[in-house]
């Protein structure tokens, strides 16, 4: 017994020389795996469903290669995902659960500005970070210092989207038409009217539409009549899909584009809609071509896994996982949430497959918009 407790002694201290020499090169001196619990509430049904699920697939892709990077003693993500249903109240009960149940170290989503507007709140009140990875409507970061986004505001896409849009096809006067029941699309609208205005464009028209509509050729033969350079549609993917179906079905030639915001962004689109779809323009905060490294990697391990492209949704949630894992890890805590809070603020240059990134002053995503149009059933930069 004295012998093997010898042995043991010599073992022990061989070790701790080694680690204190030159690092854990032993197996039982690896520290015991850390884990952070991410929470993600995010559309995998209901009407938001399209994005919801491209939004998971980055997720995982991103949390998938962290966890195999750090080994066994690095610092990994327990995912824990949440249906939002596309509604503001199961929002709610889903950002309880991921607050008080699973006690995560933060929470990425929702999906819609809608349920972040009641969500959002909900957070701030217990103090935990939040990082929206598609809300672009206004009024969502400034609920309180504990929410960021790093998805391009409406305020920031929408006038350089009109700008580029009136120079490419010399637009002189246009038509609107929007959903009046949804923050996300009303805010578009507020967005597109001052940047229609700043481009000195006259609107002859303005048409609305609610949530869960399918028949809009009353107000797509009203626009036809007004015979606008451009109609300018503020919507979700859902009736964006029906508005340029029918829109086209009317006789509304392709060359009058119809120009929309982020709620385009998704392949469904074009999915949804075929040739009808070709000339739509869209303003986008990503695009699939882009030649960064980490992009190009990207495209290619989430096509690999998935066995389609990512889209702008994609993106968005893969990068919004690394940043979150970045601020974690810089504020040396998986619980303490002001210090996660304080170092996602301090989020500077960050490489990311959407670019350099940094949060503004205000914790909105800092980087430089593009302009999409569909050409031949893809989404292409405009102009190139």
């Amino acid at each position: 017994m004295n012998n093997i407790k010898r042995v043991l002694g010599i073992a022990v201290t061989f070790c701790l020389g080694l680690m204190l020499a030159s690092g854990p090169l032993c197996p039982q001196t690896f520290a015991a795996s850390k884990e952070a619990k991410i929470g993600f509430a995010l559309s995998m049904t209901g009407g938001a469903a399209a994005y919801g699920a491209t939004q998971k697939k980055g997720a995982q892709l991103a949390v998938d290669e962290i966890n195999a990077a750090a080994g066994m003693d690095g610092l990994k993500i327990k995912a824990v995902f949440e249906d939002d249903a596309s509604v503001p109240q199961q929002g709610i009960n889903v950002f309880q659960k991921l607050i008080n149940a699973d006690k995560v170290s933060m929470i990425i989503g929702p999906t819609l500005s809608n349920t972040a507007k009641v969500t959002d709140r909900i957070a701030q009140k217990a103090g935990m970070p939040v990082l929206g990875v598609s809300n672009t409507a206004p009024g969502i970061t400034e609920i309180g210092n504990y929410i960021f986004r790093d998805s391009l505001t409406e305020a920031v896409v929408i006038p350089h989207t009109i700008k580029v849009a009136k120079e490419k096809f010399g637009l002189k006067k246009v038509a609107v038409f929007y959903g009046n029941d949804d923050a996300f699309t009303k805010g578009g609208y507020h967005a597109f009217m001052k940047a229609l205005k700043d481009n000195g464009l006259t609107v002859v028209t303005e048409q609305t539409f609610a949530k869960g509509d399918r028949d809009f050729s009353p107000q797509l033969t009203q626009i036809k009549s007004k015979k606008p350079d451009a109609i300018i549609v503020s919507a979700l993917v859902e009736e964006a899909s029906g508005i340029i179906n029918q829109a086209r079905q009317l006789g509304i030639p392709n060359s009058v584009p119809i120009i929309g915001g982020n709620g385009f962004n998704s392949p469904a689109l074009i999915k949804n809609t075929g040739e009808a779809s070709e000339g739509v323009v869209i303003g986008a905060a990503w695009n699939i071509t882009s030649a960064l490294p980490m992009n190009k990697k990207f495209v290619a391990d989430f096509t690999a896994k998935y066995g389609n492209a990512p889209d702008q949704f994609a993106a968005q949630a893969y990068t919004g996982v690394y940043i979150a894992y970045n601020a974690i890890k810089k504020a040396g805590s998986t619980t303490n949430h002001k210090a996660i809070r304080d170092a996602l603020a301090k989020t500077k240059d960050l490489d990311t497959v959407l670019g350099k990134y940094s949060f503004t002053s205000g914790r909105d995503a800092g980087y430089t918009p593009i302009v999409q149009i569909v050409k031949d059933g893809k989404f292409a930069v405009l102009g190139e």
